[in-house]
């Protein structure tokens, strides 16, 4: 039995021998690649690092200029596909001054749908007087707010009240003789 361990003793004290940087490798790995089959060099085991250039974090490159909040978040707005609903938002939080204060007073955006605003009036006679003023009024909103799409615009009265409710509605038109 004693000579088996012999070659053994004579192949690890020849190792460091041969190469003078194997004992910089820690043994855990020359053992590994002892194991492997591969002979141990000081040269496998480091790695060269290779300097990466980053650009993006460099100083005084282009695009390193500092920014305002504003554009900042027009980018991100943009990136995002935020733009058509912001723009409708705008169109109805100024609609006193596309529509006017007196006709802002007695009316008010209520949809928006496939490229249509839809404004409901105080009474009928707002949504005709604001029908002959369609063009104006759609001209503004997309001189103002070409993002928001709005392509027609739709007048409606007030919300009438209803007779058909309850548990005993039938259907049809119902008494309309009692109106004189």
């Amino acid at each position: 039995m004693p000579e088996p361990e012999e070659p053994r003793r004579a192949e690890a004290s020849a190792a460091p021998a041969l190469d003078p940087d194997v004992s910089r490798i820690p043994e855990t790995i020359a053992t590994y690649m002892r194991l492997r089959g591969l002979e141990p060099s000081a040269r496998s085991f480091r790695k060269k690092k290779r300097r990466v250039v980053d650009d993006e974090n460099a100083p005084f490159t282009p695009g390193r200029d500092p920014r305002g909040v504003g554009d900042v978040l027009a980018d991100l707005t943009r990136e995002a596909g935020w733009d058509t609903q912001l723009a409708r938002e705008d169109v109805v939080l100024a609609w006193a001054e596309v529509a006017g204060e007196d006709t802002a007073r007695h009316t008010r955006p209520v949809a928006f749908s496939e490229g249509s605003l839809t404004v409901q009036a105080d009474s009928t006679a707002w949504a005709k007087q604001l029908q002959l003023m369609r063009a104006h009024i759609l001209s503004e909103i997309v001189r103002r707010f070409p993002e928001a799409g709005v392509g027609a615009v739709r007048f409606i009265g007030p919300d009438v009240p209803s007779w058909k409710w309850g548990p005993r509605t039938i259907p049809g038109r119902g008494p309309r003789d009692t109106y004189g």
